[in-house]
C-alpha cells in the first residue's frame, strides 16, 4: 500500500516538474504540490528516482538548453528560454553536468574527426570511437554511437579502425598486454575523471566495492556519487567498471547489461 502511495506522489511530482520546469520551482513548491514536507518529500523522491528533485530539474533544464543551442539560439536566449536568470547560471549548469561551457557544447565536433569501427570481442561486438588523441568511446550498445553523433553534430565520422583501435582489437585476439600504451580521450567532470582513473588501478580478475573506490579517491562518503560516475564510464572494459561490485558480493548493475558483466569477470578469472 505504501509503495502505491509513494508511486503516486512521485508520478505527480515528476509531472509537475516537467510541466513547470521553465519556472524553476523550488523544493518547497514541488513538495507543496504533493502535500508533503520538503524534507520527507526529498527522501521519498531520492529513494524512488535515485536523484534529488533539484538534480532532476537540472537534468530537464540541461536537455532543453542543449536542444535550444543545437537550433542555433544564443546562450543568453537559451538561458531565458529554459528559465534561468542569465548566462552565468547556464554556464554553471553545463560545467557541472556536461563538463564544458555552453559555447563549447554549441561548437562540439567543430574541426574534430572521429574514427568509428566495430570489433569482435569475447563479450560481443563493440563499437570503438577514436579521435587523434585516443579512444573516446568503447561500447557494446550501438545507441551510444547515435548519442555521441548527435552531441558532436559538427564532427566528421570516418568508418575506419584507427591506431589505438587496432591495438585494442589485437588485445582481444591474443590477450597479451600491448607494448604500446592505449591512449584515451576522456571528457567528463573532474570528479568523474577522478573515479575513472581509480578504476584503472584495479588489477585484472580483482573485484572492489563502490566503497573501496570512494576510499581510493579519498572521499569515503561519496559512495553514491561514485556509483553515478561509474555508470557514466564511456569506455567499456578498458576502464574496468565491470570490476566494481556491491559490498554484499552482488554484481550490481552494468551499463552494458548485468549478464555481460558476469561473463566478463568470469572470463577474466579464468583467462587472466
Amino acid at each position: 500500500m505504501e509503495n502505491t502511495y509513494h508511486y503516486d506522489i512521485i508520478a505527480r511530482a515528476i509531472s509537475f516538474i516537467k510541466k513547470y520546469h521553465k519556472e524553476q520551482p523550488s523544493l518547497d513548491e514541488i513538495a507543496n504540490q504533493v502535500n508533503l514536507s520538503k524534507y520527507h518529500f526529498q527522501r521519498v523522491f531520492k529513494k524512488w528516482v535515485g536523484i534529488s528533485p533539484k538534480d532532476y530539474l537540472q537534468f530537464l533544464t540541461l536537455e532543453n538548453a542543449k536542444a535550444s543551442l543545437r537550433k542555433g539560439k544564443s546562450t543568453l536566449e537559451t538561458s531565458y528560454n529554459v528559465g534561468l536568470s542569465g548566462n552565468s547560471r547556464l554556464h554553471d549548469l553545463f560545467i557541472k553536468i556536461e563538463a564544458c561551457t555552453p559555447g563549447e557544447f554549441q561548437k562540439r565536433g567543430q574541426n574534430l574527426k572521429f574514427y568509428r569501427s566495430e570489433i569482435e570481442t569475447p563479450f560481443g561486438k563493440a563499437t570503438i570511437l577514436e579521435t587523434q588523441k585516443g579512444i573516446s568511446s568503447l561500447s557494446f550498445d550501438s545507441s551510444d554511437f547515435k548519442r555521441i553523433k548527435a552531441e558532436y553534430h559538427q564532427a566528421v565520422f570516418a568508418n575506419e579502425l584507427a591506431e589505438n583501435g587496432k591495438i585494442v582489437q589485437d588485445y582481444f585476439k591474443n590477450w597479451e598486454i600491448p607494448s604500446t600504451p592505449i591512449s584515451l580521450d576522456l571528457t567528463g567532470t573532474s570528479f568523474q575523471i577522478q573515479v575513472w582513473k581509480a578504476l584503472l588501478q584495479i588489477p585484472s580478475s580483482n573485484l572492489l566495492a563502490y566503497q573501496d573506490i570512494a576510499k581510493i579517491i579519498d572521499n569515503s562518503k561519496a559512495v553514491r556519487a561514485v556509483g553515478t560516475a561509474i555508470s557514466k564510464n564511456p569506455i567499456a572494459y578498458l576502464i574496468p567498471c565491470h570490476r566494481v561490485i556491491k559490498s554484499d558480493g552482488n554484481m550490481g548493475n552494468y551499463r552494458w547489461n548485468t549478464e555481460r558483466k558476469i561473463a566478463i569477470n568470469s572470463y577474466e578469472s579464468i583467462k587472466l
